[in-house]
């Protein structure tokens, strides 16, 4: 049984001599996701041994944003750290004090890149922010700046999308109006809130868990950010082009009714559906079909009742 009372939360900044971008880098916002760890402790190394030097500006390494999860070896500690993410005066649970520590030192920074991995086996690929609004849900000014740098990560997928198709889904369960904005904060993870700061974020989906390249990803995308930032002495990375790239946008979440509802193969993110084709079936036998055709995203075979089972995505050629 690990006492949760006697973890600590560790941060590590390497500055330089000139001014510039405060970057913040993070790893294990979920705990069995590493790739982010060992890609950071990879790049601190190079940092300390003088491979790397940081030149202008700062970036600061979590390498363990979730110390309970990542010694588990879990994905949550004791709930979803990167959901409701926000400081919290009367904190419940390990993930609050986790945010009321993370959630100051991301608003010290400039730029967030966030390392993660997923479950089914696919391709890396990075999830970016709204368009420039000033609407209620996202407001956002830095939309150039951000596809800017996820076009450099190294990756060639990317996808937007998700607090508004997150946002959908939550009002599709709500009872009543008045409870959307505080369902609403448990769309809140790590970028989102960067961005509710004044800062700009990327996610960087560095591959399946256990695939031994994910930790390579992750220190490519790094060590590119902090060229395209200006951070360290190296050329900034190309851009992926156009005709390299694709670009989807999240457009539904679809929930599981029952923990029973089965999924009618087994789904991997990005794999392609075509309207009418059937996803899975519920408790009843009633069929799931897919409402348009796209992409499948985040299948999640082991979700709960009542909680999100997939998303379907569709092209966004407008990225």
């Amino acid at each position: 049984m690990i006492d949760a009372s006697k973890l600590q939360f560790k941060s590590i900044q390497y500055s330089g001599q000139h001014p510039g971008t405060r970057l913040i880098v993070t790893g294990a916002v979920h705990g069995n996701e590493t790739c982010g760890t060992q890609a950071i402790t990879r790049v601190m190394a190079q940092l300390d041994s003088g491979q790397l030097t940081i030149r202008n500006g700062s970036v600061t390494f979590v390498p363990v944003a979730n110390p309970l999860a990542y010694a588990k070896g879990e994905r949550s500690g004791e709930r979803n750290l990167n959901r409701n993410l926000f400081p919290n005066p009367n904190p419940q649970d390990f993930e609050d004090r986790v945010a009321n520590w993370l959630c100051p030192l991301l608003a010290q920074h400039d730029v967030l890149l966030d390392l993660h991995s997923f479950n089914a086996a696919s391709e890396p690929f990075a999830m970016v922010g709204p368009r420039n609004n000033d609407g209620p849900l996202e407001p956002f000014q830095h939309e150039q700046q951000e596809r800017a740098m996820a076009r450099r990560l190294g990756v060639r997928r990317f996808v937007d999308g998700w607090l508004r198709t997150y946002g959908a889904g939550v009002q599709r369960r709500l009872r009543n109006e008045g409870e959307l904005q505080t369902v609403l904060r448990y769309g809140m993870g790590t970028t989102e809130y960067m961005r509710s700061t004044g800062g700009y974020a990327l996610t960087l989906e560095c591959g399946q868990h256990a695939d031994p390249q994910a930790p390579e990803v992750g220190y490519r995308a790094i060590v590119n950010t902090l060229a395209f930032l200006g951070l360290i002495d190296a050329p900034s990375p190309e851009p992926i082009a156009d005709d390299a790239m694709e670009a989807l946008s999240m457009v539904a979440v679809y929930d599981k009714q029952h923990a029973d509802d089965r999924f009618s193969r087994a789904w991997s993110s990005f794999d392609p559906v075509r309207q009418g084709e059937q996803i899975g079936t519920r408790l009843d036998g009633t069929p799931v079909l897919a409402e348009f055709d796209g992409r499948i995203l985040f299948p999640d075979a082991a979700a709960g009742a009542n909680s999100e089972w997939y998303y379907l995505t569709r092209a966004n050629p407008a990225f």
